[in-house]
């Protein structure tokens, strides 16, 4: 969307800028909604209890204070928004009905705080959402609408795409949202590589892949954290982020349809690509909302590259890969 004359980029706010983008008021509105409650997920941050709130997720995964609070803040907006019909948090066992008519309404999934783990050491964390028409939220994510993500960093950051570009907005110091990078764009191929899961767990084709960057003189660059992760390859258009499958977790640890769905949506709209080894993020039909998937995304040609890997080393005993590699 271009500045009006006389007017910077810088001071373009978030729901005008999403009025450029022939979206429905419904989901210009929800969007904006998302925004407001992630001002309220940071001030948690920034002076919330860091112990523990003495439950458990559907996934045995022991919740954070800091998770729990998040959510409350996150659901309670979407509920309360009025475009809502169908809600799935991953720190919540089931879906939640918030309107029974899905007529000009919106399903949302989202992780209220990926990451939170790292709270407690000071490292960055973020929302997810990923944002599908009418009630149905098993379905592949290319049906997505729309797809957000806010990182809180040094700066608070928004990223979103409605299918036509994918923009970033930064919070200013009237906790406001302000576009600061329009149309963001990935390299074909980077130097970067963002590696999760303990290695010695890797296959084969991934620790050869690994090799492969390693020798290509790639840098290393891994916090732990999902989005700032993601943010990095995305802000600086090169490399590739990778959570493989592992010896013992062979769909590996990040869900489907809480965080690879609106992250593959958002990296497919900036030019670059997704893949779980096989098939694109995109073109997996969730069967529940705990389903998890490996996860290779970035650049193109780097994604190719893994996806090569293991097409080449599947089914190749240990021994044999590291002889043919020399």
């Amino acid at each position: 969307m271009p500045a009006a004359p006389g007017t910077s980029k810088f001071q373009i706010e978030l729901r005008r800028h999403l009025r450029g983008q022939n979206i429905s008021d419904n989901l210009v509105h929800l969007i904006c909604e998302i925004a407001e409650a992630s001002k309220y997920v940071i001030n948690a941050v920034r002076t919330g209890d860091l112990g523990v709130a003495g439950t458990s997720n559907l996934y045995g995964e022991e919740q954070l204070a800091l998770d729990v609070l998040s959510d409350r803040i996150m659901r309670k907006r979407l509920i309360h928004s009025g475009v809502v019909c169908n809600i799935a948090s991953e720190e919540m066992d089931e879906i939640y009905q918030a309107q029974a008519s899905a007529d000009g309404l919106y399903s949302v999934a989202y992780d209220p705080l990926d990451g939170s783990s790292l709270v407690d050491v000071n490292l960055a964390v973020g929302t997810i959402v990923s944002i599908y028409e009418g009630c149905d939220l098993l379905q592949p994510g290319r049906n997505q609408v729309a797809a957000m993500y806010i990182l809180y960093g040094p700066r608070v950051s928004l990223v979103y795409t409605v299918g036509d570009g994918v923009h970033e907005f930064t919070m200013n110091n009237l906790m406001e949202f302000t576009l600061t990078r329009e149309n963001i764009r990935m390299q074909e191929e980077g130097n970067i590589y963002a590696p999760g899961g303990l290695r010695n767990k890797y296959n084969d084709g991934d620790e050869q892949f690994i090799r492969h960057l390693e020798a290509k003189g790639c840098k290393l660059r891994y916090s732990g954290g999902f989005v700032p992760d993601i943010n990095q390859v995305l802000m600086k258009g090169k490399g590739i982020f990778m959570y493989p499958a592992l010896k013992g977790s062979p769909n590996g640890k990040l869900r489907v349809l809480f965080e690879l769905n609106p992250m593959a949506f958002i990296i497919e709209h900036a030019g670059g690509s997704a893949s779980n080894g096989n098939i694109p993020i995109l073109d997996i039909v969730p069967e529940s909302l705990d389903q998890r998937a490996p996860i290779y995304i970035g650049c193109k040609a780097d994604v190719k590259a893994a996806t090569d890997f293991l097409a080449e080393h599947k089914g190749v005993p240990a021994a044999a890969a590291s002889f043919v590699n020399g």
